[in-house]
């Protein structure tokens, strides 16, 4: 599918420029998925006028309604708009590299030197300014997506309890949580559902064998329920990772955290660290793929429909059903992860600190995690 022609303030660009954008974005770009998506309708809507403004809403809805990273599957969409699946494929490699490749060197020096007292210092205060971090996002999401909805309100509360409770990713509850608002707002006479999520399940749920299957299957899984944002599968992630598997340990999987915090692009690139400290770089592939891989499906399977699904009342309150479940996770995250990295005086000022300057001004994460960094390194060498 080529740049639609009837707008014409779609303006024709060429491939290798339409990728380019998206390889300096996936470098440059900071601060989660929404501030992505607005860097992308500020660059190619507004000033260049390379994506028409009808073809920008319809694959921010798309991204929204659609499990998986927000910013990637609506990098991949405007890929898809541009050139087909050429496209989509090229805009999505180039949105999702210059992170990975950043992750990998992370990685390996987090893995060469994390015995030292520096860089166990470093994530000593980083570990903290994570908790804050992911603590305003789920403040911000709430604000998003619940509203005044008491129904919104209690799938989150529920999701929020079993999370902090558990310390597990609890599937079936996020389902069950799209179900109910399904029937509650929309009273449909027959099941939309599941379907969407349910067919790529089954589809991943493939027999075989060997670690990099395992983690590809594993994190393909986890992916399709990425919801309102890229933190969502933090909740999933511990409870496979670090209680199922027992890949990690509770201190690096904060630190995964922490990783994917200080890099651009994609939050849910922290499963190529995760990857990487499991089985090196073929790990940190598979995991990327395996997260990676079912969005761009679900982009190209869908986006020749779209038109005729996106405004099923079924479906959109399915979707918002399981976003207030996906807030709900990320909120008893905050609390399970809390356990591990916040357990001094410290710690609490650190994260105190942190959550306080996110809540009262506009600063970068990356430059909260910076500072963290350095005073970890000062407390641990004081």
């Amino acid at each position: 599918m080529n740049a639609k022609t009837e707008n014409s303030t779609a303006v024709v660009v060429s491939i290798p420029r339409f990728v380019g954008y998206f390889l300096w974005l996936g470098t440059v770009g900071f601060g989660g998925p929404i501030a992505l998506a607005g860097h992308m309708q500020q660059d190619l809507v507004d000033k260049r006028r390379w994506v028409a403004r009808e073809d920008y809403v319809e694959g921010l809805a798309l991204a929204q309604l659609a499990p998986g990273p927000l910013a990637a599957q609506l990098a991949i969409y405007l890929g898809y708009i541009r050139a087909g699946i050429v496209g989509a494929t090229l805009v999505g490699i180039a949105f999702v590299l210059p992170s990975f490749l950043m992750v990998l060197a992370l990685s390996a020096a987090y893995v060469r030197y994390g015995g030292l007292n520096w860089m166990q210092g470093m994530f000593y205060g980083i570990g903290a300014a994570v908790i804050a971090i992911i603590a305003r996002s789920a403040v911000k999401l709430t604000r998003l997506t619940l509203g005044k909805d008491r129904l919104l309100w209690a799938i989150f509360l529920t999701l929020a309890v079993a999370t902090a409770w558990t310390s597990r990713e609890i599937i079936w509850l996020f389902l069950l949580g799209g179900v109910v608002a399904m029937i509650a707002k929309a009273l449909p006479s027959r099941k939309p559902a599941t379907g969407m999520a349910g067919l790529l399940l089954a589809g991943l749920a493939m027999p075989g064998g060997g670690t990099l299957w395992q983690i590809f299957e594993y994190f393909a899984k986890a992916g399709l329920f990425v919801f309102g944002s890229g933190l969502a599968i933090v909740p999933f992630l511990y409870g496979g990772t670090v209680l199922e598997h027992h890949w990690l340990t509770d201190r690096q999987f904060v630190d995964a955290v922490a990783v994917a915090m200080i890099t651009p692009g994609p939050v849910v690139i922290t499963v190529g660290f995760i990857g990487y400290l499991v089985a090196g770089v073929a790990g940190a592939t598979a995991a990327a793929l395996g997260v990676f891989l079912p969005v761009y499906l679900i982009v190209i399977v869908l986006a020749p429909s779209y038109k005729r699904w996106a405004k099923n009342p079924q479906l959109n309150a399915f979707v918002r059903g399981v976003t207030a479940a996906a807030t709900g996770a990320i909120a008893g995250a905050v609390v399970v992860l809390a356990r591990r990295s916040i357990y001094d005086l410290p710690t609490i000022l650190i994260a105190g600190a942190s959550l306080a300057v996110l809540l009262k001004w506009k600063v970068p994460e990356p430059v909260i995690i910076g500072c963290a960094a350095v005073v970890g390194v000062v407390l641990r060498h004081g």
